[in-house]
């Protein structure tokens, strides 16, 4: 996607999400984002006084992203149909089958941002812990009602979390192994219902 039309500010986000995401936050200074975009370092400055505040808006704007990508491959996979039959959960291991298939794939943004910054960036934990608490609200919708919707909607969560790990740290042989563990799981967590 051609980037060089949009407004500065739009095209430093934008740049800072690709590179951070593909190489990592503290792997990516300041001037490659700056040259990448296209900006000066003025215009830089003006719409991002620091690297945290970057940091914290390519946090803000990746969780929309995914949140509306996940939401969206949900949805192609009748999801809502499913619930009814309470076979919505076992979707989720399709859905992150096709997230690992993608080429740019390198992990969650947020399990990366922790680890790369934790509390050094004021705020960052505060937008993975909200991507996260919001994930776990759109896998509860996929639970019929009951006393334990959020309980197995949390423990689903925690399952995805573990196989986007695992998928991270091999080659694709490694993923579909970490694909075929989460739908054991989510098999496991439907029977508990």
């Amino acid at each position: 996607m051609d980037i060089s039309a949009l407004p500065a500010r739009e095209r430093i986000l934008l740049t800072a999400h690709e590179l951070f995401y593909a190489d990592g936050i503290r792997a990516t200074g300041i001037d490659r984002v700056i040259a990448a975009s296209g900006v000066t370092k003025v215009t830089f400055y003006r719409h991002f006084p620091s690297k945290d505040d970057l940091v914290r808006a390519f946090l803000d704007h990746r969780h929309g992203v995914w949140m509306a990508w996940f939401v969206d491959a949900l949805g192609r996979r009748d999801a809502q149909q499913r619930i009814a039959q309470g076979q919505a959960l076992p979707v989720l291991a399709d859905v992150m089958a096709e997230w690992f298939a993608d080429p740019v794939f390198r992990g969650c943004a947020f399990i990366n941002s922790v680890v790369e910054v934790g509390a050094s960036v004021a705020g960052a934990a505060d937008i993975a812990r909200e991507h996260k608490r919001e994930m776990v609200e759109v896998i509860a919708g996929l639970l019929p009602d009951g006393p334990q919707r959020m309980a197995i909607a949390q423990a689903a969560a925690l399952g995805v979390d573990g196989t986007i790990v695992k998928a991270q740290m091999g080659d694709a042989a490694l993923a579909r192994e970490a694909v075929d563990d989460l739908r054991r799981l989510l098999d496991a967590l439907v029977a508990l219902r």
